[in-house]
């Protein structure tokens, strides 16, 4: 039985350790903190608690087919669907609702954007026949190869998915509002992503949106983590938390130990889970032979607010959109500078949820995308920052904000710099051309280092939880063909003489 080590408890890391734990391998988890989940955690305070990062289920079906394969039941946790999805607040006082259901989407277009409608089916249209395309080439399909993987058929795919243009330029070609091009292309920063400069396959976030739907996980996305913990006990893997794995020792081209505490420990082969990036510091290598660095998706600054009482007349999702979104993603991906007159997103997950805050209080989520990187004095910026935020908030129908919050908490890039995140980063590498698909890291990400295996937003197929999970799924289906395949194969040639 081949024994693996997986660094890092986020929740790739768990993922892939409950897959391969059932594929028949013998799985450590090591985890450098207190708690496992990485991104999945919550932010508690006075009887109030909320998701720390990731709040939107994108994806479900995929999210439970997997957990499904992981050995999760989905009687184990629960999915609220939400519809309407969200509402989108326009700095002229506009507001455009996103709905689940076609009929409805496409009632609310002519009323906020008349005669576009038409141009909404078109977009959704194609965009149902690009889905078909991308999801088996490109979330699951690795492209080990990169530059045989770089082939005639996967760049006739690439441009039948539009992925040489950018969202933005996409959009152009299916409606003429820029509001309604704004509402469309905003889905880019789910995943850290300049909807100005992303390829256009990642449009395919918001045609999803409509298709599958968006949910909310009962409890908290992180209440999650408890889920898993639950499921990596009774499938035998053995989990270690407040154990970093310090270094990994290896020959030309292959992991021989780990190092736990100043001890080294045997393995036949070590999966990393953390932002690649940073990961490649514990393997020993700063770059790449080609000597490539990453470029860091966008930061967020995110405001925690515990609150007495509730917003009823608010959706669980809501965005607010600045005088100039152009201007506000040049702020945050090119001058890299605090954004004059931010767009934000507010999730108020209470409004479906009783069991987040006391009886009678609530909690509010709020992020503000800004840069990632070490410019910005965030120490310097950050009440600022978060005082015209709330203002706007105050403007825009969450009276009152002010005198009914409870208790507040900012987390900035800096934060996120100092917990692991790739230059504080909030989504892993950013969804560039030249870092998606075959460009992307992929789960063996060295050909020259046979039992090293890496996953995470980083990683092919990208960011977010159920992309994430599907990595791991990826990992562990390669794992099993590179070890036990080659195993069965042994044993019938010993069989047979």
């Amino acid at each position: 039985m081949k024994n693996i080590a997986v660094a890092g408890g986020g929740i790739g890391g768990m993922m892939a350790a409950l897959l391969l734990s059932r594929k028949g391998f013998q799985v450590t988890l090591y985890e450098k903190e207190k708690n496992l989940g990485g991104r999945l955690a919550f932010m508690e305070q006075e009887g109030y608690k909320i998701d720390k990062g990731p709040t939107i289920v994108l994806l479900p079906e995929m999210l439970k087919e997997l957990m499904q394969e992981a050995g999760i039941d989905s009687s184990e946790y629960k999915l609220i669907r939400c519809d309407p999805l969200y509402d989108i607040h326009f700095s002229n006082g506009q507001t455009y609702t996103k709905y689940a259901s076609i009929e409805e989407q496409i009632a609310e277009i002519e009323r906020v954007f008349p005669g576009e409608s038409k141009n909404f089916k078109r977009f959704m249209k194609d965009m149902d026949a690009r889905f078909h395309l991308g999801k088996p080439r490109f979330l699951e399909q690795s492209f080990l190869n990169r530059w045989g993987s770089v082939n005639p058929s996967t760049v006739n795919a690439l441009r039948k998915l539009n992925a040489f243009r950018s969202v933005k330029k996409q959009l152009d070609s299916y409606f003429i509002n820029e509001q309604l091009k704004t509402a469309y292309a905003l889905q880019t920063l789910y995943i850290g992503g300049n909807p100005f400069t992303t390829p256009a396959i990642y449009s395919l976030v918001s045609f999803s949106e409509h298709r599958h739907g968006i949910y909310y996980v009962k409890g908290g996305y992180a209440s999650l983590i408890e889920v898993f913990e639950k499921a990596l006990k009774r499938n035998g893997v053995a989990v270690k938390k407040n154990t970093p794995v310090q270094k990994l020792n290896r020959t030309s081209n292959r992991v021989t130990s780990i190092v736990i505490n100043n001890e080294s420990i045997e393995v036949d082969a070590v999966v990393v889970n953390g932002d690649f990036p940073l990961a490649e510091r514990l393997i020993g290598v700063q770059k790449n032979k080609a000597g490539r660095t990453y470029q860091p998706s966008s930061g967020c600054m995110l405001l925690y607010m515990g609150i007495d009482g509730r917003y009823d007349n608010k959706k669980i999702h809501q965005f607010y959109i600045g005088k100039d979104f152009s201007e506000n993603m040049s702020e945050i991906f090119k001058s890299r500078t605090v954004p004059s007159d931010p767009s934000y997103y507010v999730f108020h997950p209470s409004l479906v949820d009783d069991s987040l805050a006391p009886e009678g209080k609530s909690v509010l989520y709020v992020l503000i995308p800004v840069p990632s990187g070490d410019e910005i004095d965030w120490e310097k910026e950050k009440a600022s920052l978060a005082d015209r935020v709330i203002d706007s908030m105050a403007e825009n129908g969450f009276d009152g904000i002010r005198e009914k919050m409870q208790w507040l908490t900012i987390r900035t890039p800096a934060e996120a710099m100092q917990e692991g995140l790739y230059a504080g980063g909030s989504f892993g590498i950013s969804p560039s051309l030249f870092q998606s698909g075959p460009f992307r890291p992929q789960f063996q990400p060295y050909k020259e280092i046979d039992n090293l295996f890496a996953v995470g937003a980083s990683i092919h197929p990208g960011g977010g939880i159920p992309i994430v999970m599907q990595g791991a799924k990826l990992l562990a289906d390669g794992i099993e063909r590179k070890y036990l395949t080659r195993d069965v194969i042994h044993n019938e040639q010993i069989n047979r003489l």
